[in-house]
């Protein structure tokens, strides 16, 4: 700027210096009834630079219809198009520079406008910005400020949910950045380059990082932006992409990133992409080592900070536990439905075909993977890569494998307990108790003995029932109602297994029986208490069931009338009462469908057998009844 003298020039950099003060460092004192003090002043001398570098520059290309920043009448937003690379000025001529430095005032009163809420001026700031720069070529000195003004102004649009709007701008920085890099790549000007004096002008590493991190940040406010056009996949990416270049350029808090990487784990595990969803769990639990140690009870006690500490670190750490959790048993349940057949037993011949092919697949991911994207620096990529070889990506063929992936999982639970305790954490711990369930119940698929696999039922049934049993029913019913059908299924599948297992005797002892009997008992215990738990407070069963607990509730008839057939008793009467029972929930799913037709498709199956049953069993119960009779 010619026309500036070098005092001039350095009042004008000392003003922006104690602007970006009051706004960075100041305002966080600010008291909680004046809570943007500090902003405001830091937006009066902004206001002040503009000025200052509009009259020094008066008559020098002073074309422009900004002749004051504006805070009135917000202007519509114009269409991101093109690359910001308008033909009016070279970026680094005196007249693009002189664009530069006023659309760097105008960002910065942009984003002051809406740290203090007020949006509509924000935006008009931000479109200055860009108005004044589409007047230059993208170049060296401008680069910065064109894609940081698209960034803000995508999150600004995301925050009115005009997401159309935000991905237009935020996909333009992108494509900026892509562009430059290809075609320049030098570190370019930092925004606050421009107001500085030349011997505090920032280092080529330093100018680097910030603009790397600009563009970070565009990828990380698209893929929320993707998440919320529903382009999962997409999202999903760009995630992916933000975590690694967090990691590369050190430019992250290592318990939100800890966490970011295993909430994306869970996007890698619906889509059964285990290898991806392991890589970002091990990096999930190294990365939020790197956050130190959990403070002791004693200090936390003495100390709110390291009280604060402690909740912070026990709270994320267990979250990532559950993540793992989660990721074990998606991993076992995956490879029951890859081993089972038509029945939900375990295909040998499946299971042998898969043991050949497994190893050639294996190298072929791995050659893969080479190309996908991983977490690494060289503080992390060998504890990342450690960790990872102590649980496998791959689908367990055997119970020795599924066993290995259960007991990872098992070591998860226990962690996350210790933080998720059933005093002040209930939901939180009983559904870490259904997933340590369902852990069970994944790897008793594997398990051949069928003794062996009736005690893994057990061990369900034992973390189970107490909390049935003691939780308040009027605050939880919904939770209620998930542990008391499982409790039924599980002691449904017991009753299974111990007749499977009698199958092969030649003679029920009375022991046996009572046993049988007594699993029989207790599924249709869970499965009533479930049926009852849908009933009206009068205790009337709906004659329209919701569409929520239609299959269950209709299910749950079918076990029951099941359950009581199979009753064993020596007393032709017990067992004439147990065969009406029978019938009598058989008829009652069959009556409820042909009432509610458009409920026939929830339970294809166990309709066409009630249907069956409704036929026989009376013929069976008439049998019995004529032996009662001649007894008699």
């Amino acid at each position: 700027m010619a026309s500036l003298s070098s005092s001039e020039w350095r009042s004008i950099c000392e003003k922006f210096r104690r602007a970006q003060n009051l706004s960075e460092i100041e305002s966080r004192k600010d008291p909680e009834n004046d809570p943007f003090r500090s902003k405001y002043n830091a937006r009066e001398l902004l206001k002040e630079i503009y000025s200052d570098l509009k009259n020094f520059d008066a008559g020098e290309n002073d074309n422009d219809d900004n002749d004051q920043p504006q805070e009135e009448q917000c202007s519509d937003p114009v269409e991101p198009e093109g690359e910001g690379s308008g033909t009016g000025h070279a970026g680094d001529s005196p007249a693009g520079l002189r664009a530069a430095r006023l659309g760097v005032i105008e960002y910065y009163l942009g984003v002051n406008h809406v740290e203090t809420e007020e949006l509509s001026a924000g935006e008009e700031h931000l479109m200055n910005c860009i108005k004044l720069l589409d007047k230059c070529t993208v170049s060296q000195e401008n680069v910065s400020v064109f894609i940081q003004a698209r960034n803000q102004l995508g999150i600004l649009w995301a925050g009115r949910d005009e997401i159309d709007k935000a991905q237009g701008f935020l996909e333009t920085a992108e494509s900026m950045y892509v562009r430059y890099m290809k075609e320049v790549g030098q570190p370019p000007m930092d925004l606050t380059d421009f107001f500085m004096v030349e011997e505090e002008a920032l280092s080529p590493q330093e100018r680097t990082k910030q603009f790397e991190m600009a563009y970070t940040h565009t990828l990380y406010y698209l893929a929320q932006v993707y998440k919320n056009l529903e382009q999962y996949e997409r999202a999903g990416r760009y995630c992916h992409s933000t975590l690694q270049r967090q990691l590369q350029f050190n430019q992250f808090v290592p318990l939100e990133w800890a966490i970011n990487a295993a909430t994306l784990s869970q996007y890698y595990i619906t889509k059964s992409c285990y290898m991806e969803g392991r890589h970002c769990l091990a990096a999930a639990s190294v990365i939020a080592g790197l956050a130190g140690e959990v403070p002791s009870e004693a200090a936390a006690q003495e100390n709110e900070a390291e009280s604060e500490k402690r909740e912070q670190l026990g709270q994320k750490r267990a979250e990532i536990s559950r993540c793992w959790i989660k990721y074990c048993l998606n991993l076992l349940q995956d490879a029951k439905k890859l081993l089972e057949d038509n029945i939900g037993e375990l295909d040998t011949d499946r299971q042998a075909e898969l043991k050949r092919s497994r190893q050639q697949e294996e190298d072929e991911k791995e050659r893969g993977r080479k190309s996908a994207v991983l977490f690494s620096s060289s503080d992390t990529f060998d504890s990342i890569c450690s960790l990872e070889e102590k649980v496998s990506c791959a689908f367990p063929l055997d119970f020795d494998e599924a066993r290995a992936v259960f007991l990872t999982g098992q070591a998860h639970v226990n962690q996350s307990k210790e933080y998720f305790q059933m005093d002040g954490h209930v939901t939180d711990h009983i559904e870490i108790l259904q997933d340590h369930s369902a852990l069970f119940k994944a790897l008793s698929f594997f398990e051949e003995d069928l003794e062996r696999r009736c005690k893994m039922h057990k061990r369900r049934v034992d973390m189970l029932e107490p909390l049935c049993r003691d939780l308040n029913a009027q605050y939880y019913l919904l939770i209620c109602r998930q542990l008391q059908f499982e409790l039924a299924e599980t002691y449904y599948e017991m009753m299974d297994l111990k007749l499977a297992i009698a199958d092969k005797q030649d003679e029920l002892d009375a022991h046996s029986i009572k046993k049988f009997n007594h699993l029989c008992a207790a599924s249709m215990k869970y499965y009533q208490m479930f049926l009852d738990s849908i009933r009206s407070p009068e205790g009337k069963f709906p004659e329209k069931l919701e569409d929520e607990v239609l299959r269950p509730a209709l299910v749950a008839k079918f076990r029951i009338a099941r359950l009581h057939s199979r009753l064993i008793s020596a007393s032709p009467t017990v067992q004439l009462e147990n065969l009406s029972n029978s019938l009598s929930c058989y008829d009652f799913l069959v009556q409820y469908c042909q009432e509610h037709p458009e409920a026939r498709q929830a339970v294809e199956t166990e309709l066409e057998l009630s249907e069956e049953m409704v036929s026989l069993l009376p013929l069976k119960i008439n049998r019995l009844k004529a032996k009662l009779v001649s007894a008699n």
